[in-house]
């Protein structure tokens, strides 16, 4: 059995959250494969919203398996907190949710580390979400890090207080230590509380537990955390995310091999949005970006920030399905823009005075120039349909040009918050 994957197509918060939970009827195995607490995947049933920000989606699902994967890095307070509100609603966590004793653990000290870093920045922050996941990545990859089978062993709090030095004198060289030290003593408390927490969880090997899962022919779902826009190597560098976003993340992060990925679910939305600093080339700062942020409620899941938004951006979208060649499309929000008399679509880019259809380089450091294409808004209430059907003529254009360009079906069109309000093509 092959693995199928799940990732977002922009700059994330595209709604993977609530597709993954759409499809996980179909799945036996849910696992995360990258990114930590940054993540906010939202999942709204039975007039209730949920936010996950390191469990899998697939949690809601009664006989799923929900693993962490060795890719990802986990804070145990914020896992903790979400496994107590899991199990408020009546989710049996400890029975259904497995962590790599490979994955990476954000320490207390990778937090103020976070918050030094991105303070120290002034003006060229990058919009950390300062969980301290880009100091944990840094330690994985300088082979300083923690794992999470450390805590099994007799040495795990000598470990840590190694690391926690060497932490404490990086933060000696940034203004306002006093404080950072401060916040890290009332960090750590909680911290260590949450680790007895984490103990009581399946920790696995989680590289054989997925493989042994597809040799016994389980269906897995590999759900992948921020957007392809914010890959370390193929996103708007260097504003983007510490890990790989793209498909080729699911299998250094959940040890699986190429051959063993089957469809490739890329999910984007009917228009665009980012979160932080970082290029924008379709960025609308006017009245009409307001009326999508307003209309599509578009504040952070895990922050609260308000996004920006801007509209479909093609080259974009074309660039994140040709890197993780991916099978199937997935529309989201797209009753958002059933008001708009006029909807755009950046065909194009004129850059440094070149048309392209390329996705450039240097995004940031060139004249970006979007040109765009002009359909006409459908002004119908979407979120009454509940079949292909049923779709006005405008959306059928608008769907039949985003496949033309990107040569991938849609398969699911997302025309409501609910996980009822999806139809399947």
């Amino acid at each position: 059995m092959k693995a199928d994957v799940v990732i977002g197509l922009q700059w994330g918060d595209e709604g993977k959250g609530k597709i993954v939970d759409v499809l996980t009827p179909n799945y036996e195995v849910v696992a995360r494969f990258q990114g930590g607490p940054n993540a906010g995947h939202s999942l709204e049933f039975n007039d209730k919203k949920f936010v996950l920000h390191t469990v899998p989606s697939g949690i809601f699902r009664e006989g799923t398996i929900n693993i962490i994967g060795n890719g990802v890095v986990v804070d145990p307070v914020i896992l903790q907190d979400e496994i107590e509100k899991l199990e408020v609603v009546g989710v049996n966590v400890d029975a259904k949710l497995q962590v790599s004793k490979k994955a990476h653990l954000i320490l207390p000290s990778h937090r103020m580390l976070d918050a030094a870093s991105e303070a120290a920045k002034g003006k060229t922050k990058i919009g950390s979400t300062l969980k301290g996941i880009g100091p944990a990545y840094m330690d994985k990859t300088g082979r300083n890090g923690l794992r999470v089978g450390d805590i099994l062993l007799d040495s795990f709090k000598e470990k840590y207080e190694q690391l926690r030095q060497k932490h404490i004198g990086i933060l000696k060289q940034y203004e306002g230590f006093n404080s950072y030290e401060k916040d890290l003593a009332a960090y750590e408390e909680k911290w260590f509380k949450s680790i007895g927490r984490l103990k009581r969880l399946m920790l696995v090997d989680s590289e054989h537990t997925i493989n042994k899962l597809l040799k016994q022919n389980k269906r897995l779902l590999a759900e992948g955390a921020q957007g392809s826009l914010l890959d370390m190597d193929f996103g708007t560098y260097p504003y983007v995310t510490s890990s790989n976003t793209v498909c080729a993340g699911a299998c250094t992060g959940l040890g699986i091999a190429p051959s063993s990925i089957g469809e490739v679910y890329g999910i984007f939305k009917a228009y665009c949005t980012r979160v932080g600093s970082g290029p924008f080339p379709t960025e609308l700062n006017d009245e009409v970006g307001e009326r999508l942020r307003a209309m599509g409620k578009e504040f952070g899941a895990t922050t609260g920030r308000p996004r920006r938004t801007g509209w479909l951006d093609m080259v974009a979208l074309k660039y994140a399905v040709m890197i993780s060649g991916v099978t199937k499309l997935i529309m989201m929000k797209t009753d958002i823009l059933d008001t708009f008399e006029t909807i755009k679509i950046a065909a194009a880019y004129r850059v440094d005075g070149v048309e392209t259809e390329e996705f450039p380089y240097d995004v940031d450091g060139m004249e970006v120039e979007p040109i765009y294409r002009e359909f006409k808004g459908w002004n119908q209430n979407l979120s009454s349909i509940k079949a292909e059907k049923d779709f006005p003529q405008e959306l059928k254009d608008y769907i039949a040009y985003i496949e033309q360009e990107t040569g991938v079906p849609i398969y699911l069109v997302s025309v409501g918050s609910d996980r009822e309000e999806t139809i399947i093509r």
